[in-house]
């Protein structure tokens, strides 16, 4: 992998950060995407944007566990790869490193990562549907309802039809618009409104770089597109 002396010299120098990441850093620890192509049913006959969305929680919110709980069993014994560690290691190098993720594993916290910027929420949590109160399920069972005022508990999650937690992508936003290197890691950039933080980025003068196993839609926009496995990209970068 041929790291430019460019990206080496802004990466010795940077001081503010923005590392976007996607699907593509969890499935080198073997998580799957669990999305279908077409009518592929995932769950018990139901498509992945189905069983997986804001109309299910409504209809059959007990599914929706199954479907949930059936995921996090699955993940319970992957474990961080290189990547995970790599970028939780910047956060001693630069002054200011901030980690956002589409993804919803934990991966990144259990490498050591803090203040995570989850934009599509976390699968080990869940939330009251009414007063949004979260409850930590990576440390035992959940509650039958909320303890605060006993309604129903629902995964910490955004599911389809539904919008980023309030507050999450506005601070994404204001990261990426004040960061001088910007790293997209293993994303496809076609999920909106995530994959607009880049263009933040760049748009503000942020040098970008693309990690990823092959080139995307956001490759053209990249200052310097590296093709690889971000578990054996990622360490080589500030060497």
């Amino acid at each position: 992998m041929q790291i430019s002396p460019e990206l080496q010299r802004r990466f010795a120098e940077a001081r503010r950060v923005l590392v976007l990441t996607g699907a593509g850093v969890s499935a080198e620890s073997g998580v799957p995407t669990f999305r279908g192509g077409g009518n592929t049913a995932v769950w018990k006959g139901m498509p992945f944007d189905v069983i997986s969305s804001s109309e299910m929680v409504k209809r059959d919110l007990p599914a929706v566990w199954e479907w949930f709980d059936y995921r996090r069993n699955f993940m319970d014994s992957i474990l961080p790869n290189p990547a995970h560690y790599e970028i939780a290691r910047w956060q001693e190098r630069f002054p200011q490193l901030t980690l956002a993720t589409q993804n919803i594993d934990g991966l990144h916290q259990k490498a050591g990562s803090r203040e995570v910027i989850e934009l599509h929420g976390n699968i080990w949590r869940a939330r009251c549907t009414a007063c949004r109160s979260t409850y930590n399920m990576s440390q035992g069972a959940r509650p039958d309802a909320c303890l605060e005022c006993g309604d129903r508990l629902r995964p910490d999650v955004v599911l389809f039809g539904e919008f980023l937690p309030p507050g999450t992508f506005e601070l994404a936003c204001e990261r990426a618009a004040g960061c001088e290197l910007c790293f997209v890691i293993g994303t496809s950039a076609l999920v909106y409104p995530a994959a607009g933080l880049p263009e933040i980025a760049k748009t503000a003068g942020a040098y970008i770089c693309e990690v990823n196993p092959e080139r995307t839609s956001l490759s053209d926009l990249c200052d310097e597109v590296l093709v690889g496995k971000a578990g054996e990209v990622l360490p080589s970068i500030g060497k």
